[in-house]
């Protein structure tokens, strides 16, 4: 979604083009009354909107959706990356980008939407965490708390490799695809997410572990059990 109408046109051209079915809003009001009728796959948002901001515009998205969203950010604005991953932004392309890198984003976010399901493991649970993987739901204390779709990729990826070492590049590569590598702020942005829905005091993480000057590591024995259960 953008303001501008001849942006738009170009777009929607450009991505009808390469296959998509695509609907469009001039505002973030517009977009949140067209996801509320419609069911999209992903949603590609510019941090600049007139009315409530982008930023704003995926924070109420992530209250309402898991729908993938791919924000649209100032070039070298690094604070408005983050912010767009903090609201809830699965990924975000600096503006201007030229419409091969977005089309291979979008696909890239795509294709990591629904992963496959490893067999025998149906549900996962540690300490007071359970995640019943093929529904992509988890709950905490029996809460229902809700991941957006790159988050629930990222913590499926580091139970996969219990207490292992994870440099930044490989978790980058195998949840975000072989283009990234080098955005270890944008790792950093998730990993912060993550903790503070899932561990019991996200200052001082259980599970998810700094690795200095390398990466992270999982460590689900620290729940002092794990399971992986298929039901």
């Amino acid at each position: 979604m953008d303001d501008e109408p001849q942006i738009r046109r170009v777009m929607r051209a450009t991505l009808s083009g390469a296959g998509y079915a695509v609907a469009d809003a001039r505002s973030g009001e517009e977009a949140l009354e067209k996801l509320r009728d419609e069911r999209f796959d992903l949603v590609l948002l510019d941090v600049n909107l007139p009315g409530i901001s982008g930023i704003e515009t995926c924070r109420k998205i992530r209250a309402q959706s898991e729908v993938l969203v791919l924000m649209l950010t100032v070039r070298n604005a690094n604070q408005d990356a983050v912010e767009a991953l903090d609201a809830g932004a699965d990924d975000y392309v600096t503006k201007p980008c030229s419409m091969d890198v977005l089309l291979a984003r979008i696909r890239a976010n795509l294709r990591r939407f629904t992963p496959a399901v490893e067999p025998g493991a149906g549900i996962i649970r540690f300490g007071n965490v359970e995640i019943r993987v093929p529904a992509r739901r988890v709950l905490v204390d029996a809460k229902e708390v809700r991941l957006t779709p790159k988050e629930f990729d990222l913590l499926r990826f580091l139970i996969s490799n219990d207490d292992v070492a994870l440099p930044h590049e490989r978790i980058l590569q195998a949840v975000w695809g072989p283009d990234y590598g080098s955005e270890v702020q944008y790792l950093r942005v998730f990993i912060k997410q993550l903790r503070k829905k899932l561990e019991p005091d996200p200052g001082n993480p259980r599970y998810i572990l700094t690795e200095p000057w390398l990466g992270y590591r999982f460590r689900m024995s620290e729940a002092g059990s794990g399971t992986a259960v298929s039901e």
